[in-house]
This record gives structure tokens, C-alpha cells and sequence, in this order.
């Protein structure tokens, strides 16, 4: 006759073989319950020919992504600057021209959120200017742009700043 201990390890064996079966079946109606999920987001995916083509959420994503990786980089300039101009070793004339660049910079970002404003005032869901002492950047969120958008915008840029056509670059934004 079996004793006590010798039923309680029958009883943990065959618990432990009911909890690894247990086991394997819920990962396998997880595993399921994922694939059948992933699906039918990859089928509802706006890439797809089948479905449209235009993503919303991907442009939204492209222009605030644009305006914190542009935050982020302006950010950095001015910690830089304020290094230079906070910094013992640095020469007045090179404290001057850090403290010159800061300036430029904040009227970059200045017009940058006024000409953003005015084209979307002209009708344009969102657009993206970016400034630097060279040239002006506009990517306006439109597929395509005819002659006359490009030229109102254009013609907007220059009236607000000191830009001359050839250093204004108006790209439409395509998903």
C-alpha cells in the first residue's frame, strides 16, 4: 500500500504536468489572440493600396516630430551659447558674438511661429518653417501644390522677412 508521501508526490507530479498544460494553452490563445490583432491592424494599415493611402496620423506625427527635433536642436545652441558667455576663458568679443547668435536665434524662432501661423491662415492644415541665416525652409501639409499656393506662400514669406525667392524653399508634404 502506497503511503501518505508517495500519494503527495503523485498528486504534485501530476499537479505540476496540469500547470505546464495549463500554461501552453493560454500562450497559445495569446499567441492566437496577437496574430489575429496584429492582422488586422497590418490590413487597416493606410499604406495599403487596398484601403486609401493617406496615414493622418503619420503627418501629425512628421510635423510635431519636426517642431521638437527642431526645439531640441535650437535648445542646444543656446546651452552651448550660454557656456561660451557664462565661461571665465571666453574673450569679450567672443561673449559678444555668442550673445549676437542667441538673439538671431531667438528672431528665428520668432518669425518661425509667425509665418507657421499666417500659412495656416491661409488655409493650409499645419506647415513647418524652419529659419537659418541662409536660407528659409517651408513644408506645407498638402500632397501637392499648384503655381499660385507656392506663390502665396512665397509671396507671404518675403512680405514678413528679409529672404530674397532663391533662399525660400515651399516642399509640399507627402505621405
Amino acid at each position: 500500500m502506497a503511503t501518505k508521501k508517495e500519494k503527495t508526490r503523485k498528486l504534485s507530479s501530476n499537479g505540476k504536468k496540469v500547470l505546464v498544460l495549463c500554461c501552453m494553452v493560454a500562450l497559445l490563445v495569446v499567441t492566437g489572440v496577437l496574430n489575429f490583432v496584429l492582422n488586422n491592424q497590418l490590413g487597416k494599415q493606410p499604406d495599403d493600396p487596398v484601403n486609401g493611402g493617406n496615414d493622418p496620423t503619420a503627418v501629425e506625427t512628421f510635423f510635431s516630430s519636426h517642431r521638437s527635433n527642431r526645439e531640441t536642436a535650437r535648445a542646444e545652441e543656446f546651452s552651448y551659447l550660454d557656456a561660451i558667455i557664462s565661461s571665465e576663458n571666453t574673450s569679450e568679443t567672443v561673449k559678444a558674438s555668442a550673445q549676437e547668435k542667441q538673439l538671431e536665434l531667438l528672431s528665428f524662432i520668432e518669425k518661425e511661429l509667425v509665418l507657421e501661423s499666417l500659412i495656416k491662415a491661409k488655409g493650409y492644415d499645419d506647415a513647418v518653417v524652419t529659419m537659418s541665416t541662409n536660407n528659409l525652409n517651408v513644408i506645407v501639409k498638402k500632397a501637392e501644390l499648384t503655381k499660385e499656393e507656392v506663390s502665396q506662400i512665397l509671396g507671404t514669406i518675403l512680405q514678413e522677412t528679409n529672404y530674397v525667392a532663391g533662399q525660400v524653399y515651399v516642399v509640399p508634404y507627402t505621405v
